[in-house]
């Protein structure tokens, strides 16, 4: 796979612009249009202002990237992520910010990784996208767009607003690895529940300052490795050894994220927790999240997570699937099993809360 520079037809940088903005756009469906027969396809970004007049409008300098096959977001992987974060790396001195135009059903997931990838991020990072194609007359990509790039512009006294990696949608910004997808059929399709906005777009954008993560360290650092051989086991009523056993047997398995209930609650089945402790003493790590929304893990809070804390399960605290996921991914790429643990328990990126 590869992504390519392309030349926006219809704007020309001015020699007095306030900010260059980087755009990645790796499809989704934001850019899609119709063909001959009348079937959504991906459409030539070089055309965005046909599509967004507006846009030149901004005060702003854009170089644009993309795809060179705009995929849909099911199909993003670790190459994928690398391939976006090699691209802000290689060109973070000569811009101020970068937009990142993504599906929406893993733009949680890709938000997350990179707020592991980029450490040391200094300047914004904004993924959006749209529910509805910019063709379409009632299309939330234009408001997203024109937003995310004024996000991804702003400064104070020279200084980036907002230096962390993020996704704004229908009016709000969050922390993208506080994120989750919540709703395919409304435009608010993202929700932080244990994190607050980090700014509410409305007549004018109100940033939650307090919110707002600062750089703890001034040289950008860039982590390509990951390692995918990770399972996620969800617990229910009912879940059977055999379901468990065949999770916990898999070849080369590094790491498994269980989802368990409430505040880090787990069935006390004896045959489970027996299970759970052998793959630990083989040296895979096991996390423990929670399957609500909102909260987040205690673990010997109640007699039903006693068990997991005395066999070795890290306890995620309120970190989201997609965000315990993709730093057991990072880690475990770059870091002894001993480091992954003891770093995978500290808040790296704003992604947990201490």
């Amino acid at each position: 796979m590869n992504i390519r520079q392309i030349e926006v037809k219809g704007v020309h940088a001015a020699s007095d612009v306030r900010a260059r903005v980087l755009i990645i756009y790796t499809g989704g469906t934001f850019g899609m249009t119709h063909d001959n027969s009348g079937a959504l396809i991906p459409f030539d970004f070089a055309s965005i202002v046909e599509h967004l007049p507006t846009i030149k409008n901004l005060g702003l300098a854009f170089t644009v990237f993309s795809f060179e096959q705009p995929i849909d977001s099911s199909n993003i992987s670790p190459e994928h992520w690398r391939l976006m974060g090699k691209t802000i790396y290689d060109n973070y001195t000569d811009h101020d910010g970068f937009v990142i135009l993504h599906g929406t059903d893993t733009m949680a997931y890709s938000a997350s990784a990179l707020s592991f990838m980029l450490q040391g991020l200094g300047k914004p990072v904004v993924f959006t996208g749209a529910q509805l194609p910019i063709i379409d007359p009632r299309s939330d990509a234009r408001e997203n767009l024109i937003t995310a790039l004024e996000i991804a512009a702003a400064k104070n006294d020279d200084q980036a607003i907002v230096p962390e990696v993020c996704i704004y949608f229908d009016y709000e910004l969050l922390r993208g690895n506080r994120s989750k997808k919540v709703e395919s059929m409304q435009f608010d399709a993202f929700d932080s529940g244990n994190y607050p906005p980090l700014a509410k777009a409305g007549v004018k954008i109100d940033y939650n300052f307090n919110a707002i993560r600062k750089p703890d360290r001034e040289t950008l650092q860039l982590f390509t490795d990951f390692e995918t051989n990770i399972a996620i086991l969800k617990l229910f009523p009912g879940i059977n050894k055999q379901v468990v056993e065949a999770v916990l047997s898999t070849n080369e398995l590094k790491a498994v994220i269980l989802e368990t209930y409430g505040s880090g609650n787990a069935p006390t089945l004896p045959w489970l927790i027996e299970l759970f402790a052998k793959s630990i003493n083989q040296g895979v790590i096991m996390v423990n999240v929670s399957q609500c929304p909102g909260g987040m893990v205690v673990q010997g809070k109640y007699e039903t997570s006693k068990e997991l804390k005395r066999i070795g399960v890290l306890s995620g605290g309120d970190m989201t699937t997609e965000a315990a996921l993709t730093k057991l991914m990072v880690l475990l790429g770059s870091y002894r099993v001993d480091r992954c643990k003891e770093l995978f328990t500290l808040n790296l990126t704003g992604e947990l809360s201490t």
